[in-house]
């Protein structure tokens, strides 16, 4: 069936005016192009669903939404009882939205099921060797090694009610790498139950989502926000219409081609900033031979030379300029400026030079080119489907002829985990705003504990591995800041993934709405006021 974005935005008007709010409630209706996979909290780490469960799943510290400064949450306050020994006192009389009561028992499951082989939040539990509780309001997180950044990675392990999760089966995250196998499905999937502000009401995946306000919530308001509307919607156009309609009261990602349109508009405001998120092509290293290649026998992305070729092929101020129309900031890091780590010299890219690239192919072996697989979601960042289009005819010019294929994140995501796409284009942003979290998960060798989480293309590269590894015990601010930026250089150097743009994300929202752009893409909805 053809897709039409007039029948798209009858269907999102639709849904959104189901369930209408009760007079003198404050509902906050939002959309953007993506949808979540799951509400399990601990088995798939992706951005926009991470911002959406911390709506109703709170972890015990998190950032402060204006100066992204640690503050504590479900803890009420921690201090170093060794420099591996880090103990938390937790919030009196914090009630799970069930009215159980929140205590040390939740903290170390939860810790403890962020850790599980299905979990893909090892880099946030990094270094946690095991957590233990004093009593019911109090736990010890004891470390392998002391942990510069122990507390920014604990901002996105969020606890889960460990009498709830045994009652429905859910000790155990979803493995996210198979989500059409019903059988795997776990209560948690579709269901959840935290202390947070708001409470799940219902989720139709791929429709919308509701939340309403935790009347019992133990933290103070900054908002007026009772109700909050979620409704994914691909098409841009019916994003924008529902917008300008005011059916919903913004768009997490408006068209950059329609900004200037909804800049001019007087009842809207569009808030700008620079998010901590590089869009970046990775690519198969790891496999003898490519799949879906027509060069048998060998894997072409092995060498160094035609990952460059391909990398100096692509014109990212062309895909900056037109494709993105500014919201894309061409750079050579694999992490943004924001991340500790970053330095200008890491940020510029290789020269775009096909002539160049022409003769890295040649000299690899490749003077006529090969075919590649390309995989691209089509609704996760902004302008990803036409970004691959773009690089594939670039491509063309030295003669790789990349077979695209873009879908749903919901299906790209999976595809990519299970290590299917010989390329492929994704964004990563730094929550923790340090540069080891980018290096653990992408360039360190697979392995336990986090190291290689999303290391997709199975990059492997013993100097950066031991690199890797020293930044994780390093305390010392200035050498570790270091170690980071020579493992940045090295990812650089090896060409361990083709980095295209740190993204400038754009929000389109009514004027009566005040909220906080956050670095993170993420909307606080603690803050969120309806005028």
């Amino acid at each position: 069936m053809k897709y039409s974005p007039r029948k798209a935005l009858a269907v999102a008007l639709l849904c959104l005016c189901v369930g209408a709010p009760v007079t003198h409630a404050k509902t906050f209706k939002w959309t953007s192009q993506g949808d979540i996979t799951t509400w399990d909290i601990h088995a798939q780490n992706l951005a926009l669903q991470n911002g959406l469960h911390a709506n109703v799943y709170e972890s015990l510290v998190y950032y402060n939404s204006r100066t992204f400064e640690v503050e504590p949450m479900l803890a009420a306050s921690w201090r170093e009882i060794s420099p591996t020994q880090i103990r938390f006192v937790l919030r009196q009389g914090v009630k799970f939205h069930d009215g159980s009561a929140f205590t040390a028992d939740d903290v170390v499951f939860s810790l403890g099921r962020a850790q599980a082989k299905t979990s893909q939040f090892g880099p946030y539990a990094q270094g946690i060797a095991k957590v233990v509780k004093v009593d019911s309001g109090t736990v010890d997180v004891f470390l392998n090694s002391p942990n510069p950044v122990l507390l920014r990675q604990m901002t996105e392990l969020r606890m889960m009610s460990r009498a709830w999760a045994e009652k429905h089966k859910a000790t155990e995250p979803l493995n996210t790498s198979n989500l059409a196998d019903k059988a795997n499905e776990t209560f948690a999937h579709r269901n959840a139950m935290g202390t947070g502000p708001f409470m799940l009401e219902s989720w139709q995946p791929g429709v919308r989502m509701v939340f309403k306000r935790n009347p019992q919530w133990w933290g103070a308001m900054a908002g007026n926000v009772t109700e909050i509307v979620y409704t994914p919607v691909k098409s841009t156009a019916a994003r924008t219409a529902a917008l300008l309609s005011g059916e919903v009261d913004m768009v997490l990602d408006p068209a950059p081609q329609e900004l200037r349109r909804l800049r001019s508009d007087a009842n809207l405001q569009v808030i700008d900033g620079l998010e901590n998120r590089t869009i970046f092509l990775g690519m198969d290293q790891f496999r003898d031979e490519l799949v879906g290649s027509n060069v048998k026998g060998k894997n072409p992305l092995k060498d160094v030379r035609v990952r460059k070729a391909l990398y100096q092929a692509i014109d990212t101020d062309v895909i900056t300029r037109s494709i993105m129309r500014g919201l894309g900031k061409p750079t050579g890091a694999l992490v943004a400026p924001q991340a500790a780590g970053w330095g200008p010299e890491i940020g510029k890219r290789l020269p775009y030079d096909v002539e160049g690239a022409k003769r890295l192919m040649a000299a690899a072996g490749y003077v006529e080119g090969f075919e590649v697989d390309l995989a691209c979601p089509n609704n996760r960042y902004i302008h990803d489907a036409d970004i691959c289009q773009t690089v594939m005819l670039m491509w063309a010019r030295i003669g790789v002829m990349a077979k695209v294929r873009t879908m749903p994140m919901a299906t790209f995501f999976p595809i990519i985990q299970r290590n299917e796409a010989s390329i492929y284009l994704l964004g990563w942003g730094v929550p923790t705003f340090d540069a080891l979290y980018s290096l653990q998960s992408l360039v360190r060798t697979v392995g336990s504990g986090g190291d290689g989480e999303y290391n997709l293309g199975r990059y492997s590269n013993p100097e950066m591995d031991k690199l890797v590894d020293r930044i994780k015990i390093e305390t010392d601010a200035a050498a570790r800041t270091r170690l980071m930026t020579q493992a940045l250089q090295l990812a650089k150097d090896t060409v361990a993934y083709i980095p295209l743009h740190d993204q400038v994300i754009p929000w389109a929202v009514k004027k009566n709405i005040e909220l906080v752009h956050r670095a993170d893409n993420r909307v606080d909805m603690r803050h969120v006021k309806i005028n």
